[in-house]
C-alpha cells in the first residue's frame, strides 16, 4: 500500500477541518458475517483481517495519528479454545507477514494488554515489531491484545498503592496526570473518536478512562465489510460535531 496523506493533496478552496488525532475501534462482528455469509467463524476472524488494513489506510489517507484497534479483550480468553487458538495463530501470521509492509509505509506499532496471558512466541514476534518500527513516525498503530480497562486502571492503582507504600508518593501529589502515566496508554493521546461496528453500543471494557470526551460512533456495518470509506466517513461524521468538553455553548 503506497499512500498520500489526504493533508498531502493541496485543496482547491478553503481550510480543510481537523481530522480526529486518534481513533480508537472495536472490531466487531466477524462472528455475525460469517453466519451471514454461511463459512466459519475462522474464516470470519480472516476476513476481519482483511479489514484491518482497510482501517489502516484509511487512517493514513486521513492525516490520523494514532489508531487504536481492540484485537482481543481479556475477556475473549473464555471463548471456546478452538477459536482463541485461531485468533492466536491469525495474529501470530499478521506480526509475521505484515510487520515489513507497516514497516515500509512508517508504522509505528505498540501493543498495550497483560503481556503476561499470552505465550512467548507471540511475545517475540511483538518485541520484534515494535523494535523494527519504533522510529516511525507517519502513524502509531496501537494494538489492544488481552485488554481490558478495568484491569488496566486496578494494575494502575497497585502501582501508586505500592508507591505510596514504599514512600516515594505522596498521597496528596496523586492526580489525574498520575493515574495517566501509570495507564498501558501513558504518552498516548486519548481517542478524539471511537467507532464500534455491527450496531452494538456498547465500550465492552475499552478504553474507560481515556473514552472520556471521547466521541462516539456506532455503526451498522460488520467489521468484515468495513472499507477506507467506511473511515473517510466516520472522519467526516466527527469533523461535523462540536466538541465543548463540558463547556457552555
Amino acid at each position: 500500500m503506497v499512500l498520500q496523506a489526504v493533508a498531502d493533496i493541496p485543496a482547491e478552496t478553503g481550510q480543510a477541518p481537523t481530522p480526529p488525532k486518534h481513533v480508537a475501534i472495536i472490531m466487531d462482528g466477524n462472528g455475525r458475517w460469517a453466519a451471514r455469509s454461511g463459512v466459519s467463524r475462522s474464516r470470519g476472524h480472516r476476513k476481519g483481517a482483511d479489514a484491518v488494513k482497510e482501517a489502516i489506510e484509511g487512517a493514513i489517507i486521513n492525516n490520523v495519528q494514532y489508531l487504536t484497534l481492540y484485537a482481543f479483550s481479556s475477556e475473549n480468553w473464555n471463548r471456546p479454545e478452538d477459536e482463541v487458538t485461531d485468533l492466536m495463530g491469525l495474529l501470530k501470521m499478521y506480526l509475521k507477514k505484515e510487520i515489513r509492509t507497516l514497516n515500509k509505509e512508517g508504522v509505528c506499532l505498540k501493543v498495550i494488554g497483560c503481556r503476561d496471558t499470552l505465550s512467548p512466541d507471540i511475545l517475540k514476534l511483538i518485541d520484534k515489531a515494535e523494535a523494527l518500527t519504533k522510529s516511525n513516525t507517519r502513524i502509531t498503530l496501537v494494538i489492544a491484545l488481552s485488554y481490558g480497562s478495568r484491569d488496566e486502571i486496578t494494575l494502575a492503582v497497585k502501582e501508586i498503592a505500592s508507591k505510596v507504600g514504599l514512600g516515594t508518593l505522596k498521597p496528596n501529589d496523586i492526580s489525574e496526570k498520575t493515574i495517566e502515566e501509570h495507564l498501558f496508554t501513558s504518552k498516548i493521546p486519548d481517542p478524539d473518536l471511537l467507532i464500534r461496528t455491527s450496531g452494538e453500543q456498547r465500550l465492552s471494557n475499552f478504553l474507560l478512562w481515556q473514552s472520556a470526551y471521547t466521541e462516539f460512533l456506532f455503526l451498522p456495518v460488520l467489521w468484515p465489510d468495513f472499507t477506507q470509506q467506511t473511515f473517510t466517513d466516520a472522519v467526516l461524521e466527527f469533523q461535523s460535531r462540536d466538541r465543548r468538553y463540558g463547556a457552555r455553548p
